[in-house]
């Protein structure tokens, strides 16, 4: 599958570039070069005079479910960590932190749901639109591991990071914005008109100041300590897949994978 495939690119409004993730078959399922394809459209359009701003967004019935387990997500990943434990946080994170660094804003406009990786994506956008009735949720924590990209705490406070992370459970995107995880919400058949809007009135910003002002933010956050927190969850992330809960939960489904496809490799060899 081609980088157009996997992405495709429009001009909705003058300086605005929208990019859609483009595996609705998959329910957007993030792969490596879904990531890579996602990056490199955003790193050319900052060296683009004229495009100004870019939207995000799913095509099908969601943003995204998050990274796509079918495939190998270290394969040629688009940036490159030590190896040890760790390593795929150690990339991921340096992925999504890259959307932060880019000179010009790039907005999350979600629908129907976002999960796991999915939501890592959009928190990573400097803004964030959601439909008010998208679901919001990070599973993943109830069976196999914090998340990759520890925004939880940082981005919604202590009491909301701490409820999402012990029950896994989801929120609508009206709950998300009050959390603090998204700008708004809206209804869903007005959310791409409130998009676009917000990213219309962004373009009538010179890129100069609008980076100016989008690091200026970042670099607060960064004082704060956000940036070093999310970072510390690497750690975290590789140490679940040393517990014994986390190893059977990823035997089971080892097994059940296999079962399906006719596999009868013993389920406890190590990945």
């Amino acid at each position: 599958m081609t980088d157009e495939q996997l992405i495709l690119i429009d001009e909705p409004a003058e300086h605005v570039r929208r990019i859609t993730l483009n595996r609705p078959g998959k329910r957007n399922a993030i792969s490596t070069p879904l990531r890579a394809a996602l990056f490199d459209a955003l790193h050319g359009f900052d060296g683009d005079p004229d495009a100004r701003v870019t939207i995000v967004r799913g095509a099908g019935p969601c943003f995204s479910s998050g990274y796509d387990l079918s495939g190998g997500l270290m394969d040629d990943p688009p940036y490159p960590s030590a190896p040890g434990d760790g390593q795929w946080t150690r990339q991921a994170s340096d992925g999504w932190f890259s959307i932060w660094d880019l000179a010009k804003p790039v907005i999350a406009q979600v629908h129907g749901y976002a999960y796991a990786g999915g939501t890592e994506l959009a928190a990573a956008c400097d803004l964030v639109y959601v439909a008010a009735d998208a679901r919001i949720g990070y599973p993943v924590v109830r069976v196999a591991s914090p998340p990759d990209w520890q925004y939880h705490t940082p981005l919604m406070g202590l009491r909301h990071a701490m409820e999402a992370m012990l029950t896994g459970d989801s929120v609508s995107g009206t709950e998300a914005a009050r959390m603090g995880w998204a700008n708004r919400a809206y209804p869903p058949e007005e959310l791409e008109e409130a998009v676009l809007g917000v990213a219309v009135r962004i373009a009538g910003v010179a890129p100069d100041l609008a980076q100016i002002n989008k690091r200026m933010a970042h670099r607060a956050f960064d004082v704060l300590g956000g940036r070093a927190a999310i970072r510390s969850g690497q750690e975290f992330q590789a140490l679940a897949a040393h517990q014994e809960s986390v190893k059977a939960a990823m035997a089971d489904l080892l097994g059940s994978v296999k079962r399906a496809i006719g596999d009868d490799t013993p389920t406890d060899t190590p990945a």
